[in-house]
């Protein structure tokens, strides 16, 4: 009889814990999603105007464009010590990586290749 209780316990021990963290984790990804939104928002306006007036023999056009599309913030970690980050956006098939710690925008250029 003393085992089946502790047994018990034990169990409502588990779910409860495993209950916990699932529910930290939802809160968690949430938040991070928040900050995600907030920095992408923030990033937005300076993005645009970097991309408009890069140099290219393709010009990108957001405010004129016909098709235009924000594929978001996107990080690369080139090794342990370096995060290379890049806003993306797309107006008319014409792709531009934008470099919010820089403040330089590249178009046509793939995010993988950038320095």
């Amino acid at each position: 009889m003393k085992f089946q209780r502790i047994a018990i316990v034990a169990f409502v021990l588990l779910v409860a814990g495993i209950a916990a963290s699932f529910y930290f984790t939802w809160k968690t990804l949430t938040r991070l999603r928040t900050v995600q939104a907030f920095v992408e928002s923030s990033v937005f306006a300076d993005a645009v105007a970097a991309c408009e007036a890069a140099h290219s023999t393709t010009p990108f056009k957001w405010n004129g464009g016909k098709q235009t599309a924000v594929i978001g913030l996107n990080s690369v970690k080139l090794n342990k010590d370096t995060i290379v980050a890049s806003y993306t956006l797309v107006a008319d098939s014409v792709y531009c990586d934008y470099d919010p710690i820089k403040r330089k925008a590249e178009i046509g250029s793939s995010f993988l290749e950038r320095e």
